[in-house]
């Protein structure tokens, strides 16, 4: 990897993953995973007895603002922790590695780990919703969305937990805008963000897994657009809204995407590797006047995986990290 993003190996890794893809949405129930006990410190962690199945619209909406009260997403300087993945397995992140529940105390624990005197930390289950396909899919275009019920399940389990939930799409040969529309539903409840991921938008002809994807600012705005006007409409605390990019080609124009004034715009940098190549790749992308600056951190394809010191040390500052 060098300043540019992912070195080729990347490629590699992302056509073996798509492959796995739709074999992983068809699982019917998280595998056995082990469970981290309690942390020794801090807020006691929600450790319900099972998690139970929403029905597909069951969101349970218990405020207004956001967890822990007010209504912006870095407000009293809070720092994100994410879990990213797709839910039912592990293939594509530690998050589907447990069912909501029992990844949590794992999860709250990672947090922590950032927490300081005046640096409250925020968990967020990042879920894949979209899983860009190595096949067409039954509408033609590259990408499969998980079932509606086990979205419902992750809303339900972020409102009984605390926890923020970031829907991820991967278009595959569609557009952000409409897959997006697709989450209308799920994107009512005030907890409930968006991330969009570039690697995956692919051209007309162009298939996952085989090239790296981009996407235009003016896809970008639209879609920022629709999602700000149904926050405001439905007055909405402010959401979460994240572009993951590791190389300047992922996100064309960066400097025409609009700020949105109910949206808590994030640029997350995904770049794996070494910590002196990750950080090659995040100065060369981020974008900290325009963006607040997020950071991903891989449990296998990381090599020395960085500390939580030393991401906080780390400038332009990061203020959102994902674990995958």
């Amino acid at each position: 990897m060098n300043a540019r993003g992912l070195a080729p190996i990347h490629l590699v890794i992302a056509g073996w993953l798509a492959a796995l893809l739709v074999a992983a949405i068809a699982v019917p129930s998280d595998p056995p995973a082990a469970v981290a006990g309690r942390p020794a410190s801090g807020p006691a962690v929600p450790a319900p007895a099972r998690d139970v199945d929403a029905a597909p619209d069951a969101t349970t909406v218990v405020s207004r603002q956001l967890p822990g009260g007010g209504m912006h997403v870095f407000g009293g300087h809070r720092f994100l922790v994410a879990y990213y993945g797709v839910a039912g397995t592990g293939a594509l992140g530690v998050l589907g590695q447990a069912p909501p529940g029992r990844i949590w105390p794992r999860l709250v624990r990672a947090a922590r780990a950032f927490e300081g005197r005046h640096r409250p930390v925020q968990p967020v289950f990042e879920l894949i919703v979209d899983v860009a396909s190595a096949g067409p899919g039954r509408d033609g275009d590259y990408s499969t969305p998980v079932p509606r019920a086990a979205v419902a399940r992750y809303i339900r389990a972020a409102h009984r937990l605390g926890a923020l939930l970031l829907l991820d799409v991967q278009p595959g040969r569609s557009s952000f805008l409409r897959l997006a529309k697709r989450w209308t539903w799920a994107l009512r409840d005030p907890w409930v963000g968006l991330a969009l991921d570039p690697e995956w938008r692919m051209g007309p002809h162009q298939l996952p897994g085989q090239v790296i994807g981009h996407v235009r600012a003016a896809e970008v705005n639209r879609v920022s657009a629709w999602l700000e006007r149904l926050t405001a409409r439905r007055h909405l605390p402010e959401k979460l809204f994240v572009l993951h990019q590791f190389r300047t080609m992922m996100i064309q124009a960066p400097q025409r995407i609009r700020a949105r004034r109910h949206l808590a715009m994030v640029q997350h940098v995904d770049g794996f590797g070494t910590p002196g190549e990750k950080l090659a790749t995040y100065h060369a992308v981020a974008r900290p006047h325009r963006f607040t600056e997020g950071f991903k951190l891989f449990y296998r394809a990381d090599t020395r995986m960085m500390s939580p010191r030393r991401v906080l040390h780390v400038r332009p500052r990061v203020r959102f990290v994902s674990y995958q």
